[in-house]
């Protein structure tokens, strides 16, 4: 196995980790001023539909977020270019916070990398099933599995715990919804640019 391990396959993950490091380095500022609210675009709180998805409960919450960031940069690193990683990366945090925002009202308060990362983790599986792979297909079932027991059975007791805080589902729901459409997209932008050749 061969590690993903070029500037512009690392760079994107990096500065993800960086990013919330750094934000949780700044606690409670952080929290106070920079967690997406319900009334973030009421009050014109735009920068919020960004910088929540960096902030975390605690260092529990943080590691295990980061430690999906590292495993997604280790499944489908190969696959990543810095450029289009962040890209992608803020377009899923966005529509993540719209959609909280239009069908989720009970989240009045958010923070954490998880929906974003179950939408680059639904990209990753397209674009292994554009170049053909089973795999991606598994995945992409697996991930269909584990969102659907979400939203049937709830997230449990132990990771609640763990963060100190709810786990907020939805946001992996439109997370791996927002992925799937990004990357259907690329791949159907892929064939029209091929085919212009």
């Amino acid at each position: 196995m061969t590690f993903p391990v070029q500037p512009n396959q690392y760079l994107g993950p990096l500065l993800l980790a960086a990013l919330s490091i750094l934000a949780f380095l700044c606690e409670p500022y952080s929290s106070a001023h920079l967690a997406l609210e319900s009334t973030w675009w009421e009050q014109g709180n735009y920068y919020q539909a960004i910088s929540g998805h960096f902030l975390h409960t605690n260092y529990v919450h943080l590691a295990f977020n980061l430690l999906g960031v590292f495993l997604l940069w280790m499944l489908h690193g190969d696959d990543y270019d810095a450029y289009y990683y962040l890209i992608k990366f803020l377009l899923t945090c966005v529509g993540i916070s719209i959609l909280i925002l239009l069908f989720s009202p009970e989240i009045s308060w958010y923070v954490g990398l998880s929906g974003a990362i179950h939408g680059v983790f639904a990209w990753g599986c397209i674009k292994d099933i554009s170049k053909g792979l089973i795999s991606g297909w598994l995945l992409v079932i697996g991930l269909v599995i584990k969102v659907g027991n979400e939203q049937i059975n709830g997230a449990g007791s132990l990771m609640p715990d763990l963060i100190e805080a709810n786990v907020a589902i939805d946001s992996h729901l439109y997370g791996a919804g927002i992925g799937i459409v990004i990357g259907v997209m690329t791949y159907l932008v892929a064939i029209y640019r091929q085919s212009k050749k």
